[in-house]
Parts: C-alpha cells; structure tokens; sequence
C-alpha cells in the first residue's frame, strides 16, 4: 500500500498533523540553480493556473524556479517557488519599456496524483522593479519576506472580519478577550484546513465557514463524533434476506413522509441513537401507517450496553429498543443532550421492533433494499464534514479511510446530480449545517465507508 500518511501529513490533513518546516536554505546563488527538469513541468502549470481567464497580452511569464518534492507512493507533492513578471498595461509601444512590468515572487504546492495535478496554494507578492534584471537577486532578497509570513499581508485582517461575521451568526461569546483571540487563530487555521480539504475533494462539495469553525480538530471529534463505531463490537446482527427487485434510478423517502425533521444532537457524542430512532420512524411508517418522532433520550438514558454521550454502537441500541419493550416519542421522552436515570415507561411507549439485520456491502444492493424497505442506518467516516457547507462529498479514499468509521447517519435516499451519483444521508447537527441538515455523499466507491456498517431494524 502507497505511504499515503507521508504525503497527507505535509499537507496537514491527517490527524494531529503539523505543517512539515521548511528544510535549511543554502545561502547564495547555489541554492537558485537551475531546477531540476521534474520541476518544470508543475511549474508550469502553476503558471497556467496563474494565467486562467487572462487576455493574451496581460499573461505573466515564468522567470526562475527552485523548490523541493516530497514523494508518498504514486503522488507526488512540489513545494515551489517563482518569479513571474506580469505585464502592466495592454498598450504594446508603453509595455516595452523596462519599468511596464512588474514582478512577483510566488509560492506554490502542486499535489501530482497519477498524472493529475492540483494547486493547492498559490501566494504571490511584488518585488521591487529595480532588481527585475538579476533573477537570482530578486528572488533572494525577497525570500526572508516568503519565509517569515508565505500568506498574503492582508490574509489576517481579512480573516479577522468572516471570524466576526462568524461570531455574529453563530451568536459565539467567548470568556474572555484571550479566549476570543485564542478561537480567531484556531478559526484561521480551521479556513486553511478547508482550502485543502476542498482542493483535493473530487466531487462538487463545498467547504468552509460553519458552526463548528471555531473548533480545535480535536474537541470537534471528542465532542460530535463517535470512536466505538470503528472498533465494532456490537451485537451480531443476521443478514437481510436479499432482494432481487433491481434499484430504481433514484428514491427520496422524504417525499414519501417516511423521514422526520432534522434534529440536533447538541454536544454530546448520541449520534448513533439519532441514526438509530431515524431508521425505526421510517420502518414503523412504512408498516404501521404512522410517521412519529421518536425518544433518542431514551436510549441515552436506557440502553446500558452503550455508552451515552461517549459513543455507542447502533447494533445494541437495536437490542435495547426490543429489552425495554419499544420507544417512547419525543414529546413523553424529551431530548436533554446528556445522560441521565432512565425514565422508561412501557405504558408510554408507541413503537416497537421485532428483529434487526445487517445490510449488503454492495451500494446497487443497498440501494435496491432503501428504495424498498425505507431510511438506512449507516455509518461513515466523518472526514472534512466539520467544515462541508454544500454539493456532494467525494474526498480521496486515503483521506476518508472506510476502516475509521465515527459518525452514524440515516441514509433517506439517493439519485444524481449533473451526473454525479449521490447518497441523501440526514445528519443530526442542527438544520443550520450542510443542506438544511443534510449531507450528500459519493455514491457507488464505497466513499467514507458508507457501505460498511449498514443495518436496519424490523417491524412486523
């Protein structure tokens, strides 16, 4: 297997990964020699990306090139850095003159993966016209400049307006004035996060400002996600029976009445009872006529397999739904967000299961038995859903590892987009995030592991 951690480590999209530090510059004109040939060619198309939309005559041409690669399997990452000079005016007998053009020192990261290549960033600033002449010389007496800040001089003030733009949304206070300059740096890196996040995503999916934008990667997994799903030592389930209608072209059981509004798990780790009560509300409607909004609170507090707020797995919570003997509503059992004694009243409860079953691996299956049977539990790998806004998800596989499931979802549906297929997944992190509470997500790859842990109960 490709050492695929190496490369996502330099780009700082692993776990707990830090930016790699730039490696000891040699002094003089032997640190600008020429470049090795395999750097011209991301070079150049650094400065095709650089180029896109311009007029002929208002295109910047390549000066001198250096910079470094760092290798992981079939990918390839280029660190470099260029002069360009880009012309000032569109008049051909004023351009001609030596002070018409304006040069500019560039950093660039270009991610070659199989032939296909991707800039990840691109800073350019301007140098001083009057060293335009002597390359070498531009380039080193700007380099301390790049070195010591590579993000634009206004990147700060710039962030330091959508960060209270943010706080105004999302209605933030924060304890103090070091807390609040403490969750600017930790929003700035978090914007960062998901610029790269968004380059390397293959579908449509959009990336940035969200609730959750003021949030270290760690408390947003130790505060939503869920780490028992990836160690899967539930209770057993016994296979679906198979079904052999083939998967219509696409289904929503929105339209048909089978899925509740969206709900909000709070800050707390319940997102396997909010999967979990989604597919029973769907399986009781489907069987009994009726669409009611079902206790996650109840599981919280109830099922004593799982583990409330630090996680759980959707097999027990099955179990424990059909030991209690069935689930109360929302209304007579409400959500609190944190555990508490359970309160379980058999008399109250309105719902009930007889069975659960494990789900085909095999999406065209899964599809067939959604479109048939109703809203699917599943599990996935939560991966740059911090920062999702909108359109559909398809990170790289390495990025979105199917073995690091931490996130149960409902599966309601699925279908195309401009020719993209997509699985409708309802989250359960409030209305205002992603599409009015939803995620779409890749479907037919395997994509974050949506295929891996799929389950349902059964009513009768």
């Amino acid at each position: 297997m490709a050492p695929w951690p190496q490369l996502l480590c330099l780009l700082g999209l692993l776990p707990g990964a830090a930016p790699a530090p730039a490696e000891p510059r040699a002094a003089g004109a032997q640190a600008w020699a020429r470049p090795a040939r395999e750097l011209l060619a991301p070079a150049h198309f650094a400065l095709e990306m650089y180029n896109r939309g311009r007029a002929p005559g208002l295109r910047a041409v390549l000066g001198a090139v250096r910079g470094r690669v760092s290798r992981a399997g079939q990918s390839s990452l280029y660190s470099l850095e260029a002069t360009l000079e880009e012309p000032l005016c569109k008049d051909p007998t004023v351009c001609q003159l030596p002070v018409s053009k304006k040069t500019l020192l560039c950093s660039f990261e270009i991610l070659d993966e199989l032939g296909k290549r991707i800039l990840l960033r691109r800073d350019c600033g301007p140098v001083d016209p009057k060293v335009t002449d002597d390359r070498d010389e531009t380039l080193n007496s700007v380099l301390p400049l790049l070195n010591k800040n590579p993000l634009p001089q206004d990147f700060s003030v710039k962030m330091a307006s959508i960060f209270k733009n943010f706080v105004t949304t999302y209605n933030r206070s924060y304890e103090s004035e070091a807390e609040a300059q403490w969750r600017l740096s930790v929003f700035t890196r978090n914007m960062v996060r998901a610029q790269k996040i968004q380059a390397l995503d293959r579908g449509t999916a959009r990336y940035g400002v969200t609730k959750f934008s003021d949030l270290t990667e760690e408390e947003f997994h130790t505060i939503y996600l869920n780490p028992l799903l990836r160690e899967g030592l539930g209770k057993k389930m016994h296979p679906a029976k198979p079904l052999d209608d083939p998967a219509p072209p696409e289904w929503d059981w929105r339209k048909e009445g089978a899925v509740t509004k969206v709900k909000d798990q709070g800050m707390c780790g319940s997102c396997w009872a909010f999967s979990v009560t989604g597919n029973v509300e769907g399986q009781w409607f489907l069987n009994q006529g009726t669409l009611l909004s079902l206790s996650e609170q109840e599981l919280l507090d109830c099922d004593k397999v799982d583990k409330a707020c630090m996680g759980g797995l959707p097999s027990n919570a099955y179990m424990a739904i059909q030991n209690l003997g069935g689930l109360e509503t929302e209304d007579d059992y409400s959500y609190q967000g944190h555990v508490q004694s359970c309160s379980f009243s058999e008399e109250k409860a309105k719902v009930y299961i007889n069975d659960s079953v494990e789900l085909s691996r095999n999406e065209q299956k899964l599809a067939a038995w959604l479109a048939k049977r109703g809203p699917i539990s599943v599990a996935i790998n939560a991966f740059g859903m911090q920062f999702y806004r909108h359109g559909i998800a398809h990170p790289l596989r390495p990025l979105c590892s199917p073995w690091l499931i931490d996130h149960a979802v409902l599966v309601v549906g699925y279908g195309n987009r401009s020719s993209i297929p997509f699985w409708a997944i309802k989250n359960s992190w409030g209305a205002d995030w992603g599409e009015e509470g939803y995620y779409y997500l890749h479907r037919g790859s395997g994509a974050c592991g949506v295929n891996t842990m799929a389950s349902s109960a059964v009513v009768e």
